[in-house]
């Protein structure tokens, strides 16, 4: 008998995480708990053992195998892989059997080519949403599958809305659009010499591997050697049916948790964008809106969220970290993972399930990682130094303590100043997994973009360090290395505190003192 090396959804649970990694198990016992999933399959954490072992290739067996599974997918849906008429689209998502936020490689749109586009786009009768969708997957493809830096292709789309005298990315209409993807497919040949992949069963088997390929790249070794994740483990690799947050104004995507990872409180928290893909949110580009707003603008969907998330932190008794997308008013849940939250919200949810008779004591106790608890020991600002000095900006309080030290624009910088001893703040416009170094090196992290469920937001909640995010009134210069705060510019040699209770930002170094023990 060949060995199995692919699940759908339908035939896994969350105690297989081993085998379909913690986003496969989970999507698989959500699906089997009756909510609403887009259907898809897991290629297994063994195939990703046997793909180093292959020479880093997908073998035979394993694409026919891949190809089953995609037919049942085409049958599920009731749309073709390829098709000019009504195409089947695909993201492709790793999955380890541990979470590792960020630090693996996502690709949305797969199977959209130049025929697919105009049979999407005919389909849905939205040609701005169809040419939307494929300059994202051109961008993430590249990026992901192939190694290209995405500014070659951000630069493209930035002289587009200076061309256009706009400002945000839906304000470029459908013929803008085009142009874009025409330029990007010229950016990808001048770069890989050859023409974007156009047959999208290449496109997928690229995706898988790149997807294995991506155990071994540089930032997830780091987060595993941090985290002390065993390097054998592998990943897996989730093919799903495409949901569309990007159809307009009833369409969105966001992520959000069943409850405040930053202190614990017990209600829905967490971050949307209407008009967006998954990525828009993560990468914090644009400045999403608080879930809690979903409520004036779409009640039905934010009721079936609320419901949805109640549900699943009863199921899995632990505080869940949710993405979801709403295409055309119709809510689908893409993931759930136990929250990675501060030491402080952990103490917090850990003693409120018992009271909610949903742990026992034991239970919760062993809830509590030993090294969190030294999250309750960050310094803080002292009272007397906040009563004397004004802040000059103030962001999102993203994860709590303090830090003071002089302003580092790169990971680079912030690892070499910081093995000399020298505190530093890592400032960016945003963060990426590229700069998990840094952010290891510095003290603080301080960014102008991305909100409370940005990378920045989430990785240093992770890490227990202190995080000031979407502070929109400074503005981050990392080509000239300058951040110019309420008028004024500021370089590397200038000293920054920030305070990450409260997202206000100092210029100049405050007086720290050291948490005392309460409650």
């Amino acid at each position: 008998m060949t060995e199995k090396y692919v699940y759908n959804f339908n035939e896994g649970d969350k105690d297989m995480r081993s085998l379909l990694g913690g986003k496969g198990a989970n999507l698989a016992e959500m699906t089997n708990m009756g909510i609403n999933v887009p259907y898809g399959f897991t290629v297994t954490t063994e195939a990703c053992a046997r793909f180093y072992k292959e020479d880093k290739k997908i073998w035979e067996d394993l694409k026919k195998e891949i190809t089953n599974h995609i037919k049942d997918l085409e049958e599920h849906n009731g749309k073709t892989f390829g098709s000019t008429e009504d195409p089947l689209l695909v993201s492709v998502r790793s999955g380890a059997p541990i979470s590792m936020p960020g630090m693996m490689d996502t690709i949305l749109n797969l199977g959209l080519n130049d025929d697919a586009v105009i049979g999407l786009s005919k389909k849905t009768n939205n040609e701005r949403f169809a040419y939307d969708s494929y300059r994202r997957f051109i961008q993430m493809f590249a990026d992901v599958a192939m190694g290209i830096n995405k500014n070659n292709f951000e630069k493209v789309l930035s002289a587009k809305k200076v061309e256009k005298g706009v400002t945000e990315d839906t304000e470029l209409d459908a013929n803008d659009l085009k142009d874009v993807v025409e330029k990007y497919k010229k950016v990808y040949k001048d770069i890989e010499g050859e023409d974007f992949p156009q047959e999208p069963r290449e496109q997928l088997d690229k995706a898988i591997t790149a997807v294995f390929a991506s155990w071994n790249n540089e930032r997830a070794i780091l987060y595993r050697r941090l985290n002390d994740i065993d390097d054998s483990m592998g990943t897996a690799v989730n093919v799903q049916s495409m949901v569309f947050g990007n159809m307009g104004e009833t369409s969105g995507t966001g992520v959000a948790f069943s409850r405040n990872p930053a202190t614990g409180e017990n209600k829905l928290f967490g971050e949307y964008l209407m008009n967006a893909q998954g990525e828009d949110v993560v990468a914090g580009v644009r400045t999403p809106k608080e879930i809690a707003t979903l409520k004036d603008s779409l009640p039905e969907v934010f009721d079936q969220f609320h419901d949805t998330a109640e549900k699943l932190e009863q199921h899995y008794k632990d505080m869940q970290d949710m993405e979801f997308t709403i295409q055309e008013g119709q809510l689908y849940l893409l993931q759930t993972r136990n929250g990675k939250r501060t030491a402080h919200a952990a103490v917090k949810v850990a003693v409120d399930m018992v009271h909610e008779g949903l742990l026992n004591e034991k239970e919760a106790v062993l809830r509590i990682d030993p090294k969190d608890l030294d999250g309750l020991l960050h310094p803080t600002l002292s009272q007397k130094s906040i009563k004397e000095n004004k802040p000059v900006a103030k962001g999102l309080a993203a994860s709590p303590g303090a830090a003071v030290g002089y302003i580092a624009f790169t990971a680079k910088e912030a690892k070499k100043r910081a093995a000399k001893g020298i505190n530093v703040i890592l400032v960016r416009e945003e963060t990426s997994p590229e700069d998990l170094e840094g952010m290891v090196s510095a003290v603080g992290i301080l960014t102008a973009r991305g909100g409370m469920t940005s990378h920045a937001a989430v990785v240093a909640r992770g890490m227990g360090k202190c995080c000031v995010s979407g502070a929109h009134e400074i503005y981050v210069n990392e080509d000239e290395r300058f951040v110019r705060i309420d008028g004024k510019k500021y370089s590397d040699q200038d000293v920054l505190s920030i305070d990450g209770s409260t997202g206000n930002i100092y210029v100049g170094a405050l007086e720290t003192e050291n948490p005392k023990l309460e409650g």
